[in-house]
This record gives structure tokens, C-alpha cells and sequence, in this order.
């Protein structure tokens, strides 16, 4: 099924990759959340193809919603992290497809089809890009640390926005990113090239993939209370491990408005 997997993402990366060619047609599901018909025709490949190999699987989609399944299996899909990034010729997006066994995380693809990286996990077999082992960064100090975020749509109208975090661990980090793909963030915390991800107000889709990677390659993974991360959890955190505590303690100040 990795292989599945991973064929599945290249074909739909390469549905993204002809798309930026054209004109798209885009609809907007709120003031910085759009969709594009390229997502949904990424999204439609992925799900015929999924349906057409593994009929009893349940997948779960950012456009199209859950689609019941009567096997142990489920899918999530995100066709295109990076909508945003994509409509502007920001070449920041990626195709994430990540497996579910029994609820738990079984594998995870994310493909980046503008730097042609492929990134892979399966449950106890590491993580790796174009073939190559992945391993998290060694920072031991979050003032050393390379740290990215993300925020919600919602933040417009939400005051638990992740602006008050942010500020807040600006001023504890060696310095934060914001690339607009959560998954391609994850994939950057698995092969060492940052060392920490939080967020709030995510989607399975959005993460699962790239959780896996993280823990495959050696990271740490939670929630906003250091309880064990899954899917359905809209609030991580996600490390090299050796920072995480200190994440989680600063991420805690800023909810006690200390």
C-alpha cells in the first residue's frame, strides 16, 4: 500500500504541477480559505483511484468529506496543502495522503511537486525523502531553534488565534517561519531542516501524513497539553523532541496570559 501510496501522490502532484499553467477557477469557503478546481481534480484522481484498488476503504477528504468504508482501513486526504500559496504561483503546496489502520496512523505520503520531493513514512519503518533516511535536527535549545507556524481561518472573527503564541515564542526562538503548507512543514521538522511545528484549528488531512513523518524520523508529537497527538486533534505540537518540553511550558504561559 506505500507504494500505492506513493505512485497516487506523484500522479496527483503532477495534476498540480500542469495546473499552474492554466487559468482556475476558484471559490472562496471564507476571507483566506479558497478552493480551486485543481483541488478538486487532484481530489477526484485520488479518490477514484483509491476507491478503484481498495473498495472497502474509508477515505476522509478536505473537498469531498468522508466516504464510509467497511475495512479496517481510512484514508485522508488533503489533494492541495497550500491552496493560497498555489493561486498566487507561490510554489509552496503539496499533495498528503496518510493511512489509518484501526485509528492509528499506518503511513503517510506527502509529495512536493515543485522540488520533486517525495516524502514517505510507514509505521516502524523510518522516513525518508527520494529514498533517503530522514533524521530530526540535534538543536537542544529552543532559543537555537528554527521554529515555523500556521494559523487558523477562522482568526479573522476567533480571538483564540495563535497571534498572542506567536508573539510570544518570536521572542523565544531563534527565529519563526510561516510557509502557508502545514504538511510540508512536518516533512521540514522529519529531515532536520527546522526543528519545531505548533498549530491550532487543523484537519486530520492537514497533518496525519506529516505527523508520521515527524515520529518516523525521530521527532516527538502531542497536543497543546503533552497528551499523545492523533488525527482528530486540532492543536500540535511537533519537535525534534529535545525542545518539546520547552515548547509545551512557553505554548502553557501564554494560556495563563503570563
Amino acid at each position: 500500500m506505500l507504494k500505492f501510496a506513493i505512485d497516487l501522490a506523484l500522479r496527483a502532484g503532477a495534476v498540480l504541477r500542469a495546473g499552474l499553467t492554466h487559468e482556475r477557477t476558484v471559490t472562496s469557503k471564507g476571507h483566506a480559505d479558497v478552493v480551486t478546481d485543481i483541488d478538486h481534480a487532484s481530489e477526484a484522481l485520488i479518490i477514484g483511484a483509491i476507491g478503484e484498488r481498495f473498495p472497502d476503504h474509508a477515505m476522509l477528504a478536505e473537498e469531498r468529506g468522508a466516504l464510509v468504508g467497511h475495512s479496517e482501513y481510512q484514508w485522508l486526504i488533503d489533494p492541495l496543502d497550500g491552496t493560497l500559496n498555489y493561486l498566487h504561483g507561490n510554489p509552496i503546496f503539496c499533495v498528503s495522503l496518510a493511512l489509518l489502520r484501526h485509528g492509528e496512523l499506518h503511513l503517510g505520503v506527502i509529495y512536493d511537486p515543485c522540488r520533486d520531493e517525495l516524502f514517505a513514512a510507514e509505521r516502524g519503518g523510518g522516513a525518508h525523502c527520494n529514498g533517503r533516511p530522514l533524521s530530526v535536527s540535534r538543536t537542544e535549545l529552543l532559543a537555537r531553534a528554527l521554529v515555523t507556524t500556521g494559523f487558523p481561518y477562522d482568526r479573522f472573527s476567533q480571538p483564540d488565534n495563535n497571534l498572542r503564541e506567536h508573539t510570544h515564542m518570536l521572542l523565544k526562538c531563534q527565529d519563526i517561519r510561516r510557509s502557508g503548507s502545514v504538511a510540508l512543514d512536518l516533512c521540514y521538522i522529519a529531515a532536520g531542516r527546522t526543528d519545531a511545528h505548533w498549530e491550532l484549528g487543523l484537519s486530520p488531512w492537514d497533518v496525519a501524513a506529516g505527523a508520521l513523518l515527524v515520529r518516523e524520523a525521530g521527532g516527538t508529537v502531542t497536543d497543546w497539553q503533552d497528551q499523545p497527538w492523533r488525527p482528530a486533534e486540532a492543536r500540535l505540537v511537533a519537535s525534534n523532541g529535545s525542545i518539546h518540553d520547552e515548547i509545551l511550558r512557553e505554548l502553557g504561559f501564554v494560556r495563563q496570559g503570563l
